[in-house]
């Protein structure tokens, strides 16, 4: 299997039509046909189904689809990598993060790293904890920030200097926003927005066995999503603190648990992992922050 005709097959699911994704490659149709073909019988599955105007992909093709991205994505990273390894002034970083305030002391760092190198590139993406650790192990990706005690015996880690506080956003005129602070009783039989994985590891640590008493109404991987379901007034969102706006204008509030629930940061990176000249500088910066 080529890596150019992985490129060929992500360009044709992209653009949904042959003709266009030819264009768009700089290759005849018949050429971009004959190469898909011969994936196809490599693999022995239909990627496609060919319609009139268009072409949607199987179930195969799907799942192809997103093999293929990561495949493309650590392709591209290893040419940029060994472009750089000579070079001390400049090149790319790739960081995977969750959801946290914080994350603005992390960009203060790199801001300040990139006035020494201004030829560094940065690269990111966000995610819950499953997506970035899935992604740092394939090695898309150089660094991630976990709001989740990272697995000890697969990273290294730094713990970032404070703790995100855990609450819940409201409409501001709901009879809940009237208290300071809500206990696992409040919210019983209350709909309730959380993420999948803090409304597995995280809210079970504050409530216990009262967790049978709260029901989840829906599952958000972004926090400003669950916000918009809030503002509707379809229920309340589980968050940390300062991920929503929550201003006098904004119509909403936020109001810390009771007892308090606070999670770590935490930045990791693989064990035994390899770094570009520039990476290896960063993850030095990085560790003059945090264990300072």
């Amino acid at each position: 299997m080529e890596l150019r005709t992985i490129r060929y097959f992500l360009a044709v699911a992209r653009e949904e039509n042959m003709t266009r994704a030819a264009e768009l490659l700089h290759v005849t149709q018949p050429t971009l046909s004959k190469q898909l073909k011969s994936l196809e019988d490599e693999l022995g599955k239909k990627l496609f189904i060919r319609h009139s105007f268009n072409i949607e992909l199987t179930e195969e093709g799907i799942l192809l689809r997103k093999r293929a991205k990561d495949l493309v994505s650590i392709a591209d990273k290893i040419t940029t990598e060994f472009l750089s390894l000579n070079d001390i002034t400049g090149g790319d970083i790739y960081f995977g993060l969750a959801e946290s305030y914080q994350i603005r002391y992390l960009a203060a760092e790199i801001k300040a790293f990139k006035n020494s190198y201004p030829d560094l590139r940065y690269h990111i993406t966000s995610g819950d904890t499953e997506q970035v650790t899935e992604k740092l192990d394939k090695g898309v990706i150089d660094f991630a920030v976990l709001a989740e005690e990272p697995n000890r015996d697969k990273y290294h880690y730094l713990t970032f200097p404070k703790a995100d506080l855990w609450g819940v956003v409201m409409p501001a005129d709901c009879p809940l926003a009237e208290k300071e602070n809500i206990s696992v009783d409040d919210l019983s039989g209350l709909p309730l927005f959380c993420s999948e994985q803090s409304w597995n590891h995280d809210i079970p640590r504050w409530c216990g066995n009262k967790i049978d008493n709260l029901h989840l109404e829906g599952s958000f991987r972004l926090s400003y999503n669950g916000s918009l379901f809030v503002k509707e007034g379809l229920g309340y969102l589980l968050t940390l603190e300062h991920l929503i706006d929550t201003s006098p204008d904004s119509g909403l509030v936020f109001r810390p648990l009771t007892p308090k629930l606070e999670t770590k940061l935490y930045l990791i990176w693989k064990k035994y992992q390899v770094f570009t000249p520039i990476a290896e500088k960063m993850l030095e910066k990085l560790k003059e922050w945090l264990q300072d």
